[in-house]
């Protein structure tokens, strides 16, 4: 009999296939639940484990493992982006350069334990010289593992604030994440795309934001489940990007543009599998240790399925 697994993806490209029931895992099938916006699905996951199979983002992973949550990852790396364009500030607060943010209250939308934060702060720090402890982080949310415990520069925004409202009215100077349109409220970082592009062509800095977990009875009960997946999202992938590539590609994400543009420099946009990941996931780590959002080091290849660290696609 085969065993359908309940599954939480988002609808993009490289998982259209898989989304349209074209393909499903051997000897399984999946059976998908929506859920809008996604974090909150990552958060049923992380409290509940209300999914079999469920995308999660990365820093999301590692905190809720380190906090017992019995998932574990397979690398199939969803979704990469770029995020020096995420640090936005209000130009009235006369900022020049990213090491202005020292001293200041900077927001960041939901929880500081969010990927995208973790890499932008990653980004002032290594980049542009950033003391991350000066900074008083201001969060517009709570985090996905209740049980994770902030460093002592981390704190609520004040209750009934709106962090978009306070980022426009300048009363909070600077935001990592969040989506504002306002003429006084620009990137931080000037023509950051760019500069994102040239971070990956000359330091290989190609930021993973979400990857996949199955919960871990799922992977006891039936063991050949992570290389059956695994296997899935590889060939949905392939199917995306030779049509993308191509020219053929009949849909439109906005994730689409990303993965043109970097075809260019690294052929795969979308490589799967630990050791062509390596460098980004050990930085990852390396810097969820340094903010205060784990309390121990980790290996990278301890965090994935046994069976598919060997994997590539």
């Amino acid at each position: 009999m085969t065993r359908t697994l309940k599954t939480l993806t988002r609808t993009q490209g490289n998982n259209y296939a898989i989304k349209q029931g074209d393909l499903q895992p051997e000897g399984f099938r999946f059976e998908f639940e929506e859920v809008n916006p996604l974090p909150k699905g990552f958060r049923r996951m992380v409290r509940n484990l209300d999914f079999d199979v469920s995308e999660m983002a990365l820093t999301t992973y590692l905190c809720a493992r380190e906090h017992g949550v019995r998932f574990t990852a397979l690398p199939i790396f969803l979704v990469r982006e770029f995020h020096h364009g995420a640090i936005l500030h209000n130009r009235l607060a006369g900022f020049r350069h990213p090491k202005d943010l020292e001293g200041q209250r900077v927001g960041v939308n939901r929880g500081y334990t969010v990927t995208t934060g973790v890499w932008a702060r990653a980004i002032l720090e290594q980049e542009y010289g950033v003391d991350l402890d000066s900074i008083t982080w201001v969060l517009s949310g709570d985090e996905h593992v209740s049980a994770w415990q902030a460093p002592g520069n981390v704190v609520p925004l004040e209750s009934g604030l709106n962090m978009e409202e306070e980022l426009v009215s300048g009363r909070l100077p600077a935001a990592i994440g969040v989506q504002v349109d306002h003429p006084e409220v620009e990137t931080l970082i000037p023509n950051a795309y760019d500069v994102s592009l040239k971070a990956l062509k000359e330091a290989g800095l190609y930021p993973i934001n979400h990857l996949i977990v199955i919960r871990d009875d799922v992977l006891a009960e039936y063991p050949e489940v992570a290389k059956a997946v695994f296997d899935t999202f590889v060939e949905s992938k392939t199917q995306y990007l030779r049509q993308l590539n191509a020219g053929i590609w009949s849909h439109s994400f906005s994730t689409d543009q990303l993965h043109r543009d970097v075809t260019p420099i690294l052929g795969d946009p979308l490589p799967y599998g630990i050791e062509s990941n390596r460098p980004m996931l050990e930085l990852l780590v390396s810097q969820a240790l340094r903010q205060g959002i784990l309390t121990r080091k980790v290996s990278v290849d301890e965090v994935f399925a046994a069976s598919t660290r060997h994997l590539t696609g």
